[in-house]
């Protein structure tokens, strides 16, 4: 069935991502921003003053889900201990992914 003129959107879908270990000073939020921009997320990525590092990802289902994964590995140089995920609400302001000092 064809659609009526009108691009098929997928829905959105957001989580917060924390992520534990050795994870600052590797470069994790500029590559987790590549990663992101390269997925076609919009959302942000921090670095938290207990040492983690906390992210916001929304966009198509899989592509998230991609971008968690990603987080698991985490660049070259870094040691991922610890992994949480939680949904989150989407933000319709959300229109680029960036790093926040």
């Amino acid at each position: 069935m064809a659609e009526s003129g009108r691009e098929r959107r997928t829905a959105a879908t957001a989580v917060r991502v924390r992520v534990e270990g050795s994870v600052q000073g590797v470069f994790y939020r500029a590559t987790t921003r590549k990663t992101a921009l390269g997925l076609g997320l919009t959302g942000w990525v921090a670095n938290r003053p207990d040492g983690s590092v906390e992210a916001f990802f929304q966009g198509p289902s899989a592509a998230v889900e991609a971008a968690v994964a990603w987080c698991r590995e985490g660049p070259l140089g870094a040691r991922v201990d610890r992994v949480e995920v939680e949904p989150a609400a989407t933000d319709d302001r959300s229109m680029d992914f960036r790093v926040v000092a």
